[in-house]
């Protein structure tokens, strides 16, 4: 008799990259930081890249619905072990993914809180017309049961850090607030460096705290680098 196929073992990271960011732009960060033996994912947004349209919400969440079944659909994929990835303006499609699909871990980068409390600060990280849309990150972090790990520059004048400990105190779940010292709304890479990969890798891989359900316990490996830790 036919030998029984194995189920799929191979985790998955979907991926919303920032604003003024494409898939070739970012390709060589996304190549670097991809986890060892996990697919990947990353899409260009309505109005962005290679897409064609117009990126309203709607068609930002609709093409995240589209990437997610997606992935879910590749025999080589572990639906259980889907994971997300957002930062900066992606962080709100990634909550949104997280907030309606089954997801294993949801990561932020540099979230903020919504686009109406960053229409009331005098950056530019948004264009003016994506400042009128909800992308309220507060209200889907509300709705999410999955482990957060959250990514945010210490010295980030763009998205204020106090932003991204408002998104991470908003879940109910198990969180980490990771802040970067040194690193402004785009330098985390690179200030980050292999540290941030190292954490990020693991959170995926199921590996160190998270894979042993640590992340906000006294027994999670803090140990000292150029990251500091904020468990909830």
């Amino acid at each position: 008799p036919p030998r029984p196929v194995p189920p799929p073992s191979a985790p998955a990271l979907l991926w919303f990259y920032g604003n003024g960011e494409n898939i070739a732009r970012i390709w060589p960060i996304v190549r670097d930081f991809q986890p060892p033996g996990a697919s990947l994912l990353v899409l260009d947004y309505p109005g962005y890249g290679g897409s064609e349209g117009r990126a309203t919400e709607r068609a930002l969440y609709e093409a995240a619905d589209l990437a997610y079944q997606e992935l879910k659909r590749r025999p080589d994929v572990d639906s259980l072990r889907i994971y997300v990835y957002g930062r900066s303006l992606g962080t709100a499609v990634a909550t949104h993914t997280a907030a309606t699909h089954p997801v294993a871990g949801l990561i932020l980068e540099s979230p903020f809180t919504s686009a109406r409390e960053m229409s009331g600060q005098h950056y530019g990280i948004f264009p003016r017309f994506l400042l009128r849309l909800r992308l309220d990150n507060l209200a889907n972090v509300s709705r999410i049961r999955c482990p957060l790990l959250v990514f945010h520059g210490a010295d980030d004048r763009l998205v204020p850090p106090e932003m991204g400990r408002r998104v991470a105190q908003a879940a109910p779940g198990p969180t980490e607030l990771v802040l970067i010292e040194g690193a402004g709304h785009n330098e985390t890479y690179d200030a980050g460096g292999r540290r941030y990969r190292d954490k990020l890798w693991a959170f995926v891989m199921g590996k160190g705290e998270w894979g042993k359900g640590k992340g906000n316990g006294p027994e999670a490996d803090h140990s000292p680098f150029p990251i500091s830790h904020s468990p909830k």
